[in-house]
């Protein structure tokens, strides 16, 4: 940990987080580590700070499962207790997975949970804030847009957890993984300006500061060396110079950490925010693996990590065959009944048009009576037709003559 804190120095970075213990095991180390005064001292004499710590990967406050929750809940808890004895300002937690139930649902477990930590957790001035960092989307991931996250804010606010123990950490490769453009200025400004209407900015200290390797949209999270990925410079220089931004501080979660990449992507941080071109990468810099941490997980670990995916996956696709089959069976109905209404309408409308058919022949032949009559009445010889009775005139009488 000494190493860390003088490498960041070296590199000419001002902040730092690191795992406080192993971050894919459930058991925590019962005593601080023998160089924890001098790793408190590097600290202070490099001037390097706001610590953050990452919280285990293991941690899902989100899920139904029961066991894991309760789980979940105490790895917090004892990462919440030890962060103050490093000088940490900072715990950094991944949201979680709701695990296929529902956004809904995940919120509700999540704040519940949150809040029954908290409620045990001491308040004091050097106590770490609860960094809460968002989501690419995979494997139901929660956190992916303005509307999740202020949903969870809201729903920890409800459980009367003050703002100030809780805050928002914008990691830019989840963002772009969940469909959030970061990529343009104009796309990182409204993205901002929504979360700033919604939650506040003031509540962002914390941005993991990576670019991607996969396209926008795609629910994967693959960190890549900055200005070399899809989110590009154009955006990731305005995250970093975004006026409403500057009380935030950012960690390079880049790749190749223990290899020297470190330098490099700092020194490209640097130059985005002052406007310069970016250096070529060596050509093997795009083959490196995306790193979020100096410290891997065992073998072991990385197997169970590596089989619970492949499991979730299997889920997960598994949801998707049966979604697409329902969603055949809807059209299928969908198209029997549009054929029926059809059908049914072709024949309303061929009754009503031999009815109009009808009721034109019946006035055909009654205009055709018409014209015969007329016709008969004209061709009639004038005094022809039923005799009328004349008046005989009447005479003089002659009388004898005499």
């Amino acid at each position: 940990m000494v190493k860390a804190v003088d490498r960041a120095h070296a590199i000419g970075a001002s902040a730092l987080q690191v795992f406080i213990d192993n971050p894919t095991a459930w058991r925590r180390r019962t005593d601080s580590p023998a160089e924890l005064p001098a790793f408190r001292e590097r600290l202070v004499a490099h001037d390097i700070g706001p610590l953050a710590v990452h919280a285990a990967y293991l941690i899902n406050l989100a899920g139904p499962e029961p066991d894991f929750h309760a789980r979940s809940m105490g790895l917090l808890t004892s990462e919440l207790r030890v962060a103050p004895s490093f000088g940490a300002r900072f715990v950094n937690m991944h949201i979680g997975s709701h695990r296929g139930t529902s956004v809904a649902e995940g919120i509700v477990r999540l704040a519940d949970a949150i809040a029954s930590i908290l409620a045990e957790m001491d308040d004091g001035s050097d106590a770490a804030v609860l960094v809460l960092e968002n989501s690419a989307g995979t494997g139901f991931g929660l956190g992916m847009d303005v509307d999740e996250l202020a949903g969870i804010a809201d729903a920890i606010a409800a459980r009367g957890v003050a703002d100030r123990r809780v805050a928002f950490c914008l990691d830019t490769a989840h963002a772009w993984g969940g469909g959030v453009d970061l990529g343009t200025v104009e796309g990182v400004d409204a993205f901002l300006g929504d979360f700033d209407a919604r939650i506040g900015l003031d509540r962002l200290p914390m941005i993991h500061l990576n670019d991607s390797k996969v396209e926008r949209g795609s629910r994967n999270d693959r960190h890549e060396h900055l200005g070399a990925g899809h989110i590009g410079h154009a955006g990731l220089a305005r995250i970093l110079t975004h006026p409403g931004l500057t009380g935030t501080t950012y960690y390079l979660e880049t790749p190749g950490m223990d290899d020297g990449y470190d330098a490099i992507n700092m020194a490209r941080a640097l130059d985005l925010a002052a406007g310069r071109p970016l250096a070529d990468l060596p050509a093997e810099a795009l083959s490196i693996g995306g790193s979020r941490a100096r410290t891997g997980p065992p073998s072991e670990a990385q197997a169970r990590m590596k089989a619970a995916a492949a499991k979730e996956r299997e889920r997960a696709r598994a949801k998707a065959r049966a979604a697409a089959t329902r969603a055949k069976e809807r059209e299928r109905a969908r198209a029997k009944a549009t054929a029926t209404r059809e059908r049914e309408r072709a024949k309303a409308k061929a009754t009503a048009t031999r009815a109009k058919e009808r009721e034109r022949a019946k006035d055909a032949t009654a205009r055709a009576k018409e014209r015969e009559r007329a016709r008969a009445k004209a061709k009639r010889p004038a005094g022809s037709g039923r005799p009328v009775a004349t008046p005989t005139p009447l005479l003089p009488t002659l009388g004898p003559t005499s």
